[in-house]
């Protein structure tokens, strides 16, 4: 049963997060920075003293985390407040304040660096997720992630692809069919791997999703009843052949490119007409946001 207050349940709730793991994952960071107690501020900062300080933007970017920054502050600042400023997917600017908390100083010193450390690393999923998103703006083509994500924070770097405009593919190998490369090699074909899929007895609506990388394996995709398919490393003539096949044959199936695409790329291969652009480095290569936690002089 979660401690969280009652408000911070809800935007947690309402960003699609579970306040329980939620709360577990962050009293676990807490314990990591803080250990046995904040030896610096313990020994310099009077146990009266209190701080007003303010979440600052340093760059151009996209808001990701508030609900995540507000679960800390229940945890780590049970006599202060922490008053929103922005909300999730809003715009960024150098000197935007996302936040403002007040309370105890070695509260607030304490959670500093955990807060920061989250609300960058969310922001900057979101924004690269923006930038993304904004590139393929008109196509009718969809930015979505992978499952190349840190372990244990799967649920709030997804979430902040959301806050991007992302949207998300399978969460675990337990919510979908992804036949890969290695999984076609193993059955014995694309065909055979389907065929195997369809006769395991799975509920109707679990997307099976293969991965091919030629025309001639998208072709046995079809016949053997995919229901999305994956071209990977397919170059833009291919990629259109291939979302043309798909049309004519099985308007119904969905087409995601995967492999090697780069944002400059992104538009030129969302104009094959494809469904989704699967984007590895939303998650597993973003820079953080540079955001700052700035008291008064």
């Amino acid at each position: 049963m979660t401690t969280l207050s009652a408000t911070t349940v809800a935007a947690l709730d309402q960003a699609g997060l579970d306040a329980d793991a939620v709360e577990r994952l962050l009293r676990a960071e807490l314990a990591e920075d803080i250990g046995a107690g904040d030896l610096t501020s313990n020994a310099t900062v009077p146990d009266e003293a209190t701080l007003d300080c303010a979440y600052v933007s340093r760059a151009d970017g996209v808001a990701a985390g508030l609900p995540v920054l507000a679960a800390v502050a229940d945890l780590a600042l049970p006599d202060g407040r922490l008053t929103t400023l922005v909300a999730d997917g809003d715009v960024l600017h150098p000197g935007t304040v996302l936040a403002r908390v007040e309370g105890s100083a070695r509260q607030i010193l304490a959670l500093e660096r955990t807060s920061l450390n989250l609300l960058g690393h969310l922001c900057g999923i979101a924004s690269q997720t923006r930038r993304w998103v904004d590139a393929v703006a008109g196509t009718g083509a969809r930015i979505r992630d992978t499952r190349k994500t840190l372990p244990l924070l799967r649920d709030l770097q997804k979430y902040a692809v959301r806050c991007g405009g992302g949207v998300n593919h399978r969460h675990g190998l337990h919510d979908a069919v992804l036949i890969k490369d290695n999984h076609v090699a193993a059955a014995g074909g694309v065909g055979a791997a389907l065929d195997a899929v369809h006769a395991a007895g799975l509920a109707p609506d679990v997307v099976v999703q293969v991965e091919v990388d030629s025309l001639d394996q998208l072709d046995q995709a079809l016949a053997h009843g995919a229901t999305q398919v994956l071209i990977d490393n397919f170059d833009l003539a291919d990629a259109a052949e291939a979302v043309r096949r798909v049309r004519a044959r099985a308007p119904r199936v969905l087409v995601e490119a995967s492999g090697g695409l780069t944002l400059d790329r992104a538009a030129a291969v969302a104009a094959t007409g494809v469904d989704f652009l699967a984007v590895g480095a939303l998650t597993h290569s973003v820079v953080v946001l540079d955001i700052g936690l700035d008291a008064p002089a």
